[in-house]
């Protein structure tokens, strides 16, 4: 360097570092909910279950099986007494769960109930602390974390979303999408691996949901069109139970575990016994077009099929199974026909 190029002050990185944080304090914020988190050290012996529904149980079965003491809360007193059936101590309040437990796994229905849970009376912040690691497993927008995770990260604690892929069926096997402080999800992690065969990390918070939500997009377009062809299939002279025996057990690129169980549901008519509901699809379905609708890239596809999931709902198909698709698209054909 020359003697005439002028020197950089020594004050110029912290006021930079200053300009930064004036600029983008919401960025901030979520980089420190992602990576300030520096926890307790000490064993997991005590997991805390908030819900205690059909996912909830799973979850309860396999920390058990995998040597840890679960202390559950669930509103609804049945679900509490099934769980307490099942092993688990059971508390009357999420707060006091959380002064029992450093580590929390939630399973919950929507936005609504993770507030009440968090944030209402009894609820976990009156008794989260720096040590604490929230481990959401509900299918939410991923706004809806960053909210959650600002909020415990008030008290130091840390927030993981952690949504399930997988059915109830296949507890064990599932794999988790994991977003949030990766310090936090290495701590849980062995917990998390008596009711799934991995936890991925894929990003700061919500990050875990939008990777959900995209595959909730795939979920109900495979089971639309897989619904669709088999309606199709009396039209144009094929039997549905041929269709499906000679797609399903060929090694045609259309296959899939997905178009396999529809397929199956459709042809032993057996829609009562629901592996996933047609109006949970539409809950999730619909946080995933808003997701894209936000990022600038709404959904086409996924967009036409949400009508149909509707007007099978509408037609008294919602707690059915996601495969009662197939009665809509039959329905219209014969009477086209």
């Amino acid at each position: 360097m020359s003697a005439s190029t002028p020197q950089r002050s020594s004050m110029w990185r912290p006021r930079f570092r200053n300009c930064w944080e004036l600029m983008f304090p919401l960025m901030l914020k979520e980089e420190f909910c992602m990576i300030s988190w520096t926890g307790s050290n000490k064993p997991i012996e005590k997991v805390g279950l908030v819900g205690c529904g059909r996912m909830g149980k799973c979850m309860l079965k396999g920390m058990q099986e995998g040597g840890f003491s679960v202390v559950a809360y669930d509103k609804f007193p049945a679900a509490a007494q099934s769980a307490k059936e099942m092993g688990a101590e059971i508390v009357e309040t999420p707060a006091e769960l959380a002064k029992a437990c450093s580590v929390i796994i939630m399973s919950l229905p929507g936005p609504a109930q993770l507030d009440e849970v968090i944030c209402g009376e009894g609820g976990l912040m009156e008794g989260l602390t720096s040590d604490h690691v929230v481990v959401d497993t509900s299918t939410v927008s991923p706004d809806t974390t960053r909210t959650n995770a600002q909020r415990v990260a008030e008290v130091g604690a840390a927030y993981l979303d952690c949504p399930i892929l997988g059915r109830p069926s296949a507890a064990g096997k599932w794999l988790l999408p994991t977003g949030g402080n990766e310090d936090a999800l290495k701590k849980v992690e062995p917990v998390l691996l008596t009711f799934a065969s991995k936890a991925v990390f894929v990003g700061g918070p919500g990050s875990g949901n939008a990777l959900k939500l995209l595959n909730q997009m795939m979920f109900t377009c495979i089971n639309a069109i897989s619904s669709e062809v088999m309606a199709i299939c009396d039209h144009v002279g094929i039997d549905k139970a041929v269709f499906y025996n000679a797609v399903a057990s060929s090694s045609a690129g259309t296959v899939s575990g997905l178009f396999k169980e529809v397929g199956r549901c459709i042809v032993d008519e057996a829609y009562e016994s629901p592996a996933f509901t047609v109006d949970l699809l539409i809950k999730d379905t619909k946080l995933a077009l808003q997701m894209a609708k936000d990022a600038k890239a709404p959904s086409v596809i996924a967009g036409t099929v949400q009508m149909y999931n509707e007007i099978a709902s509408a037609n008294g198909l919602g707690g059915q199974d996601t495969a009662a698709l197939y009665k809509v698209f039959d329905k219209h054909y014969q009477e086209l026909g």
